[in-house]
């Protein structure tokens, strides 16, 4: 059964699929726990010190200061931009196209990091981060180029 990957993205990102049609649209993987796991369960417990995360989509409100703003400023956009990259229909391009948006995300975090933090180990790692993904992405676009149309 041939599934249209526009609805099912569609579906996936407006967070109403049940979990039978998630089930049906991606065989293999059930999103009917989409967006239900918990937020941080392998990330030590300093990393949950801010208090639990509620998306004004969720119905909940959110406020961030400037510097937390500018961390999480893109996140829709990479999730969307995975979430599409990862249903072409070809594995290793999905993964690929996937991955890039996954980068370009740790990328704008990294230049936050630059921008606002304060601790120079953070600021080194963040500059790593920034060095070694524009890598990674130009050699992803460069692998995707020789891709077959």
């Amino acid at each position: 059964m041939k599934i249209n990957r526009t609805i099912v993205v569609a579906l996936a990102l407006a967070g109403i699929a049940s979990g039978a049609h998630a089930q049906d649209a991606m065989p293999g993987h059930d999103m009917s726990t989409m967006g239900n796991e918990p937020a941080a369960s392998t990330l030590p417990d300093i990393c949950r010190s801010g208090g639990e995360m509620t998306m004004p989509s969720m119905g909940g409100t959110m406020t961030m200061d400037e510097a937390h703003t500018a961390l999480m400023a893109g996140m829709d956009q990479m999730n969307n931009d995975m979430m599409t990259g990862g249903m072409a229909t070809d594995i290793d391009v999905a993964f690929v196209c996937s991955m890039i948006p996954h980068h370009q995300g740790a990328i704008d975090m990294a230049k936050a990091e630059l921008q606002y933090g304060d601790d120079e180990w953070a600021k080194g790692m963040a500059q790593k981060v920034i060095t070694a993904q524009e890598q990674e992405i130009a050699d992803m676009l460069a692998w995707l180029a020789e891709q077959p149309k």
